[in-house]
């Protein structure tokens, strides 16, 4: 086996025959190469890259790394390998499984605190409520996270009629609690202005109950991603590292 392995790695690949196998321009394959993520390649007398196996292998250990891990990450995986550092690009893969346990954790804590959320209708306007300061201490974010929700129409704080001050009843409380759980989610205010809107109007939770779903699918996505990306580089570690 080590005799077709050498021999293998004799094969000379242009940049094109890389590029071609995952539909990417031969410029980006030369990128790769400078950002480390491709072990540097021999030139021929007339200055040509001379790639073999072992670069598409890298290339494919790379893509297949890149969805569970981010462009950021993937690349420095490679990076660490081609370095000779294993210890360090197994360390970073280690990072990805723990913010992915971190984000599950997270998804349960939403989940128990949207239960915890008044399920009933919105209550109106009325004196008293809170703050935006205390508001904003509660909840663990600045002042201007809440003026910047309320931008976006998810909170809808009244004005106190002689101080002008914003108040928070409890109906804009709830809204700025689902706003804050969501946000840790990774939603875009523009995704959870709707899910809000919706709570406000059906008077119930159900309306989040879709986009709790799509939290875990993606969740296990990404899970299943970091598993093939792990597989592939195991390969290119077993025969090429």
């Amino acid at each position: 086996m080590g005799k077709n392995l050498q021999t293998a790695e004799r094969v000379r690949l242009r940049p094109v025959d890389l590029a071609r196998e995952h539909g990417l321009s031969t410029q980006a394959v030369r990128n790769y190469e400078e950002a480390g993520i491709l072990p540097a390649a021999a030139r021929t007398p007339h200055g040509y890259r001379a790639y073999t196996p072992r670069h598409a292998a890298a290339l494919r250990a790379f893509l297949a790394l890149l969805p569970g891990h981010g462009h950021p990450t993937a690349t420095a995986i490679l990076r660490a390998v081609h370095e000779g550092a294993t210890d360090e690009a197994l360390r970073l893969i280690d990072e990805s499984h723990a913010q992915l346990l971190e984000d599950r954790r997270t998804l349960g804590a939403v989940e128990s605190a949207l239960r915890d959320l008044d399920p009933g209708p919105a209550a109106p306007p009325e004196p008293g409520g809170t703050f935006i300061g205390p508001l904003a201490r509660k909840l663990g974010i600045r002042p201007a996270t809440l003026r910047k929700w309320e931008d976006a129409g998810l909170v809808i704080p009244h004005r106190d009629p002689r101080t002008g001050y914003r108040v928070y009843d409890e109906s804009a409380v709830r809204d700025a609690r689902t706003a804050h759980q969501l946000r840790r989610g990774g939603y875009p205010l523009d995704r959870i202005a709707p899910l809000i809107a919706h709570l406000r109007t059906a008077g119930g939770l159900e309306p989040l109950e879709a986009a709790l779903t799509d939290w875990h699918n993606r969740l296990s996505t990404r899970g299943r991603a970091l598993l093939t990306g792990a597989a592939a580089l195991e390969t290119y570690l077993r025969e090429h590292g």
